[in-house]
């Protein structure tokens, strides 16, 4: 008998469920869709089948057990039911796996309580992630489920880079250290990007900016990453949609002490009112930009922020990195904000970094180079696939270790 072919990505997020079913043989997409608003009385499931109309479904469903069932209905109406022989395994996004998780890993008794023990260090996270994992348990008790992790692609960073400069014994204690997000991305566009120079992964280095409402960079020497600008949490780094990215910790205290404020209401203010947001009252970078065109101060300032954190992360991994053969730009407003891309190589050409005005500005879905003929450094717009990556690593751990149903 054959081995089943088809894996589905799960990605809970605290009110929502992502998914997708994967058929690993061409690595096509059988349907994908999104359940949001979970617990409230205006949920929505919208499901899409490969080469199908779209379905919508409103009303209640009051959590992801509800939510998982009524995905689990859609796909059956068009014969991709979870009971579906060819189902080989449910490969799930968490996001902190914290030290211990360096590769996709199938999930028992005893990962499941490590990712419980990761909680204080992603409590937005973490804890959707695991309801996920146990609804799709009870679902299909007997099927491996695989988590692969957001931070298990930074793992590889020497401690050098990892470590922030703390007292040692109290940085262990709290597990306090830099550990990186967005890994599934970096991971998929790192490699990509190598393919698309027609390039050996393990002898190519890429400067990765992903760049959507959260927004990392990263230096990826051979394949491996090396440095990463997130840290401990999703906070630190670029200027994002709504978050602060790099600033003073002082900042804080001052705060406390000056503004009265609490740990919560700080926490708020640097994860949710600020970045883009709290420096223009937008975090869309496309309304931002339509704000800089009609001449607008604030939004100009905004942007000019944005770009010049941009262009420092840029400056600093291309010396971490020594040899750079390309960076590259995904997520939504990497691969869609043209203007983002030129300003943030805009007057590094002596590093041998330029931009092609004509190539930049087309728009399409396929990776491509918008860097001038005989560049230095490959400039690429590579579309990150984060279910693909996941999918990719679970059907590999899967089949490769005959752990299928």
């Amino acid at each position: 008998m054959s081995s089943p072919t088809r894996v589905l990505v799960l990605n809970s997020g605290s009110s929502s469920v992502k998914y997708q079913l994967l058929d690993m043989r061409d690595s096509s997409r059988l349907a994908v869709g999104l359940v949001e608003r979970i617990g409230e009385q205006t949920s929505r499931l919208k499901h899409t089948p490969a080469g199908g109309e779209s379905r919508e479904c409103g009303g209640a469903i009051a959590d992801h057990d509800a939510a998982l069932k009524a995905v689990a209905e859609e796909l059956a109406k068009d014969g991709l039911g979870l009971d579906s022989p060819e189902l080989a395994a449910i490969g799930h996004r968490v996001v902190h796996g914290g030290k211990t998780f360096t590769e996709p890993t199938v999930i028992d008794g005893a990962v499941l309580a490590e990712i419980e023990r990761l909680i204080p260090v992603a409590p937005l996270h973490n804890p959707a992630n695991l309801t996920g994992i146990r609804t799709a348990q009870v679902l299909r008790p007997d099927l491996p489920q695989v988590a692969v992790f957001d931070t298990a692609f930074h793992t590889t960073m020497p401690e050098s880079a990892a470590r922030y400069a703390i007292d040692v014994k109290t940085a262990d204690e709290h597990r306090v250290r830099r550990y990186g997000f967005h890994g599934t991305s970096h991971a998929y566009v790192s490699r990509a990007t190598a393919e698309l120079l027609g390039k050996d992964p393990a002898e190519t280095n890429v400067i990765v900016l992903h760049l959507g409402n959260g927004a990392s960079a990263s230096a990826v020497r051979g394949g491996r990453c090396v440095d990463t600008s997130m840290g401990l949490t999703p906070l630190e780094g670029l200027v994002m949609g709504t978050r602060s990215g790099d600033m003073d910790p002082a900042v804080i205290f001052h705060l406390m002490r000056v503004g009265g404020m609490s740990a919560d209401e700080i926490d708020t203010l640097l994860n949710k009112k600020s970045g883009l947001i709290g420096l223009c009252g937008d975090n869309d970078m496309r309304e931002i930009r339509r704000r800089v065109d009609e001449g607008d101060e604030q939004a100009e300032l905004a942007f000019d922020i944005y770009i010049h954190r941009l262009k420092k992360y840029i400056g600093a991994y291309y010396a971490v990195l020594g040899r750079v053969d390309a960076v590259a730009f995904t997520a939504g407003v990497g691969e869609n904000a043209a203007p983002v891309r030129a300003a943030a190589l805009a007057g590094l050409e002596e590093l041998g970094l330029a931009v092609d005005g004509e190539r930049n500005a087309v728009r399409g879905d396929e990776a491509r180079l918008i860097s001038p003929d005989g560049a230095r450094v490959a400039v690429a717009v590579v579309p990150t696939d984060e279910e693909l990556e996941i999918a990719t690593q679970t059907y590999a751990l899967v089949i490769g270790s005959g752990n299928h149903t």
